[in-house]
């Protein structure tokens, strides 16, 4: 496939993605491709049969939903839709509205079914920690019985609404160990280790439905002005690690009280905030809420405002910074760049079950919005919208995704719903820029029918999708002009046994050529080095390569050496550091 990235947008939208194709320039593909028309637009419809467009990726398997986790009857119905996923060693946990699979991925070109529990309640969001599963219900049919049959009663003792708990030391016989009721249900959930406290686990709670009725659980209020309101808050969750039976909620934080009067509803009152605006929810729950535990920080997407939390106490998350954004609708969800010194928020303007990426949508609605962080202060530096202008008949809107592993860039596999799956590199957050991407046809050709990517993520050297309506996707990165095979590779040297959304652990490279290769290509590519200290700077890793012990040690410490001088005349002297920190690992690696 080409590399070049094509648009078919208005002129605006066009001149800000020249902007973004400036700062690859050494990448940029000729500029006669560049007026091809982008294949993503007017693919054929269909549910396993759609057409497809797909660029520096391989679609390298794809699975269906099993029987019993889909309607059909209706491919779009709502309480059979595929959510969130979640990673434990060589198993995927998928979420469903009416419950999650558990797929082997031990082969990635051939995942299969291991078993599948049928539990109600929408949205069926997971997480693992050990040999427990966490999974959000926020949906009134859901039961505590996990029955399929409903509660019909306006206020009943069998609705459970909140956040299930499920022993799954046996993933075919996985037995419910705990149901936590919350007020509004739970939307989403994020699990919060604490490096302080190996005894227990936190959950945030994100609760955005409807306040229940105090007759079907105590204590909850629905009134705004009430000083019990359920609203303006979070719960947070503990789970004793030997007893999870005796999770409870151990506090609700006001994360959005005003700091001089201390009143609950102190951010975002919800409006537009001028002519030309989006309107923008008041901000009275959280939608997802990214935790860094090593950073001791997360970041809200808190339907109103994006609001950054310190958590070093995982029971008392305070809140240090908010912003606003006038482009956005309604804050959605949160990626920290592993250095945490970038955020990507997202925009689900339309609530993810509308078409927003037409050709007439704003690039800047339904989009990212990346801030920078320093000193916990958050200041905003760029937006990206997928640049291929999707259907009617398709809901299209940024969501979930995770950060892929490459040294020395912030590159993010990205979910659009019906608009697939987007490779976006936002190293630098004022000019984000789309590397990859996957997208099929719309799943019908006259109706909007729910489907498309609800979540990308990279997990041990591959991309998994929860396809809402089609099942599971599973994509490999392929080189290109904006991504090399060492970089692809280097990325694969990060491993983890498990991998949650919402989570973030802190991404190390071990000591290995490829990723000092990796170094070189991208100072190559953005023309950090010359051309002929490059191939100097190659034949010196490759001639290191070959020799061992003292020897080696030798030669690498006086190729970093080198490269150390380097910096001073580079116009990208902080990735030729990285280099030189990538050279000198592997001198105190040589044996």
């Amino acid at each position: 496939m080409n590399s070049e990235s094509i648009v078919r947008r208005p002129a605006a939208s066009l001149g800000r993605l020249a902007l973004f194709a400036a700062g690859l320039a050494a990448a940029a593909a000729p500029a006669a491709a560049q007026q091809q028309a982008d294949p993503r637009v007017g693919l054929r419809a269909g549910l396993h049969d759609a057409g497809q467009a797909i660029r520096n990726l391989e679609l390298v398997s794809t699975r269906p939903r099993p029987e019993g986790l889909f309607d059909p009857a209706d491919v779009g119905n709502f309480g059979f839709m595929n959510s969130d996923l979640a990673f434990r060693g060589n198993y995927l946990f998928q979420g469903n509205f009416s419950g999650w699979q558990v797929w082997d991925i031990s082969n990635p070109a051939a995942p299969t079914l291991r078993s599948k529990l049928v539990c109600p309640g929408g949205q069926g969001d997971v997480s693992v920690h050990g040999n427990l599963l966490f999974m959000s219900v926020e949906m009134p049919n859901g039961r505590v019985d996990c029955g399929g049959q409903g509660v019909e009663a306006p206020a009943s003792p069998e609705r459970f609404r909140g956040v299930r708990i499920f022993d799954i030391s046996n993933v075919d016989a996985p037995r419910q160990v705990a149901a936590v009721q919350t007020c509004r249900g739970s939307h989403t959930h994020t699990l919060v280790p604490d490096p302080k406290d190996n005894a227990n686990v936190y959950v945030y709670v994100s609760g955005t439905s409807s306040v229940r009725s105090p007759d079907e659980l105590a204590g909850c209020v629905g009134a705004p002005e009430d000083p019990n309101t359920a609203l303006f808050r979070i719960e947070v969750i503990r789970v004793p690690l030997a007893a999870p039976q005796e999770a409870r909620i151990v506090s609700s934080p006001r994360v959005f009280a005003d700091r001089q009067t201390g009143a609950a509803a102190g951010l975002w009152r919800g409006g537009n905030h001028g002519e030309g605006t989006q309107s923008t929810a008041q901000t009275n729950m959280c939608h997802d809420l990214t935790v860094y535990p090593e950073l001791g920080l997360a970041a809200g997407a808190c339907s109103g405002n994006g609001i950054l939390l310190d958590i070093r106490d995982p029971a008392n998350p305070v809140r240090v910074d908010e912003v606003l954004d006038p482009n956005f609708a309604y804050w959605h969800s949160a990626t920290f760049n592993n250095a945490g010194t970038t955020i990507l928020f997202t925009d689900e303007w339309g609530g993810g079950t509308q078409p927003r990426c037409r050709a007439t949508d704003k690039a800047e609605w339904g989009a990212d919005a990346i801030f920078t962080l320093s000193n916990r202060k958050l200041t905003h530096a760029g937006y990206f919208k997928i640049p291929a202008a999707q259907s009617a008949q398709e809901n299209c809107v940024a969501h979930n995704g995770s950060l892929i592993p490459v040294p020395g860039r912030d590159i993010m596999a990205q979910a659009w719903y019906q608009g697939g799956l987007s490779v976006v590199d936002f190293t630098d957050p004022a000019k984000p820029m789309e590397i990859a991407f996957f997208d099929r046809g719309p799943v019908d050709a006259a109706a909007m029918k729910m489907g498309g990517q609800w979540g990308t993520y990279w997990y041990n050297g591959y991309i998994y999708g929860s396809e809402i309506a089609r099942g599971l996707d599973v994509f490999a990165l392929k080189p290109s002009a904006y991504l090399s095979q060492n970089e692809i590779d280097a990325a694969r040297l990060v491993r983890t046994d498990v991998a949650n959304p919402q989570v973030q652990t802190k991404m190390v490279w071990p000591a290995a050529f490829v990723v000092a290769r990796a170094y070189v290509d991208q100072l190559e590519r953005g023309q950090g080095l010359a051309a002929g200290r490059v191939s100097a700077v190659r034949s010196e890793l490759q001639r290191a390569e070959r020799l061992s012990g003292a020897q080696q040690r030798t030669a690498l410490t006086q190729l970093a050496t080198a490269i150390d001088r380097d910096a001073a005349s580079s116009r990208d002297a902080a990735r030729v550091r990285m280099l030189s920190a990538a050279v000198r690992d592997l001198a105190g690696a040589a044996r």
